[in-house]
């Protein structure tokens, strides 16, 4: 299994840090091979502002040399996983600004004349881990869900990938936020899943 793992937080001593290295850990201790790579946008100062001009046109975003590096981490993988705070109830601008210009049309999915295109990432899996201030049932009961449904149907559904799951931990500034036994659960489900 080749794995992608993107971290979007520009703080190394975070809480999401915290979760990025039981991702890894996980993966590291699993008795089959994993293959990882790790993507840190903001170490790497990922530039998330999509930019058309007479140079750089909307229809060649799925051919842009500046990121092919990327194309091909995407390609490779055959699981993503995101790790990443919920600010405002979505994830943070850096990890939105990634997605526009990734998930080009002609890359990540190809209209086809239908009401939905077709995708062109299938049989990918994507993990999604991600913390936050409000409680837990914060994004469903206040906000209709709108995180999920971003994620899953807005994005991912949309390239043709199917199999997406959320940890979503809330209450993360708590000192009753039961952080440790948070990051267990990261770390046991990466260290077993598949197996």
């Amino acid at each position: 299994m080749k794995t992608l793992v993107i971290y979007a937080h520009p703080n190394h001593e975070s809480l999401s840090y915290a979760f990025l290295e039981r991702v890894l850990k996980g993966l590291r201790d699993r008795p089959s091979g994993e293959e990882v790579q790790v993507l840190d946008l903001y170490a790497e100062g990922f530039d998330p502002v999509l930019v058309f001009n007479k140079e750089k046109r909307r229809r060649d975003m799925h051919s842009d040399p500046e990121l092919a590096r990327h194309r091909e981490q995407l390609l490779w993988a055959d699981r993503i996983v995101l790790v990443y705070p919920i600010w405002w109830g979505r994830p943070p601008a850096i990890l939105l600004g990634y997605i526009d210009r990734m998930f080009a049309s002609g890359f990540a999915y190809r209209d086809n004349g239908k009401l939905l295109p077709e995708g062109l990432l299938k049989g990918k899996s994507v993990v999604c881990v991600s913390t936050m201030k409000g409680f837990a049932r914060y994004p469903l009961l206040w906000l209709h869900d709108a995180h999920r449904v971003l994620m899953k149907k807005a994005l991912f559904q949309y390239v043709g990938i199917r199999k997406v799951k959320f940890f979503e931990f809330g209450s993360m500034e708590s000192p009753q936020g039961k952080h440790e036994a948070k990051l267990r659960k990261v770390y046991r489900y990466f260290r077993t899943v598949g197996v």
